[in-house]
Parts: structure tokens; C-alpha cells; sequence
């Protein structure tokens, strides 16, 4: 029986549960989730906690924000004018959006308001938040090399 470790594909359903008891994410109520362990495709404490884990096992931990989506940091918090966005979008506070960077794409929330200054937050929704979660561990298999990042080096034939 496989175990998750980097490399393996896990399947889980989860349910994530802030201090309060509030419920922000589950999967409970549709598919449960796939993904690649060990390249970053989630948050590291949730890959972390899982560990060693096998099919059947259900497994609950609560994040700190550091190992979650991480502490709140003002200088992602920005005012603009609103002459930066497309004039046919609604804006109002808790708005999510894409804008493009030169980093790539990135998540938004417009925060505030203010006449024509726009107040956009660049933080995760989750940062700064202690997180609980609850997975039923459903399957772990080996990835497949196509499932895997490209592991070659430029120039070896398999580009």
C-alpha cells in the first residue's frame, strides 16, 4: 500500500474549518480532490501533515498561518485610480479579481473605495488566518512520468 510522499498522486476529501468553526472550503459535498505531492501545488503545511499517510486514514491539524497561506503583509495592500480598471466592471468592496503583473497573473481583492481611489489588496484571502482541516485520505499511487514536471535538462531530446 503506498503511503503519500513526493511523487505520489493523493486523493482526498477535505474540509477546512477556521477557529471559529466556520467551514471557508470542502470538498465533502462533490469529488474529492487529486494532487501531486512535493511541487508546491499546495499549501506546505497541508502536504506536510500528510505525510506517511495511506488509504483509509483520516487525518486533522490545524495551521498557523506560516505554514498556511502566511501572515498579512501591508505592503501588498495598494491604492489606485479607478481609471485603472475597465470602466464597465462594478467595483465594490470584496471584489475578486485577476490583473496581470510581471510576475504573471495575480488574485486581487478590491478592499475600499474611496470616490475615485480604489483600495486593492494582493494578500490571500486566507493569509493571516489559522486554518483546521479535516482529510479522509481516499487514494495514494505512484505519479505517472507524464504527470511529473519536466525533470530534463535543455538540449536532451525529451523538450
Amino acid at each position: 500500500m503506498s503511503a503519500i510522499n513526493k511523487d505520489t498522486v493523493a486523493t482526498v476529501h477535505y474540509t477546512g474549518t477556521l477557529p471559529d468553526g466556520e467551514v471557508f472550503d470542502s470538498s465533502r459535498d462533490g469529488e474529492p480532490m487529486a494532487f501531486l505531492v512535493g511541487h508546491r501545488r499546495m499549501i506546505p503545511g497541508f502536504e506536510e501533515e500528510l505525510i506517511g499517510a495511506t488509504a483509509g486514514e483520516t487525518r486533522e491539524f490545524t495551521l498557523p498561518p506560516e505554514r498556511a497561506y502566511g501572515e498579512r503583509d501591508d505592503s501588498l495592500i495598494l491604492k489606485v485610480g479607478r481609471d485603472q480598471f475597465p470602466p464597465d466592471v462594478d467595483l465594490k468592496p470584496g471584489l475578486m479579481m485577476m490583473t496581470q503583473t510581471d510576475q504573471g497573473p495575480m488574485p486581487l481583492t478590491i478592499s475600499e473605495i474611496n470616490g475615485d481611489e480604489v483600495t486593492i489588496d494582493f494578500n490571500h484571502q486566507m493569509a493571516g488566518k489559522t486554518l483546521t482541516f479535516n482529510v479522509e485520505i481516499m487514494d495514494v499511487r505512484e505519479a505517472t512520468s507524464q504527470e511529473l514536471p519536466n525533470q530534463c535538462e535543455p538540449g536532451c531530446g525529451c523538450d
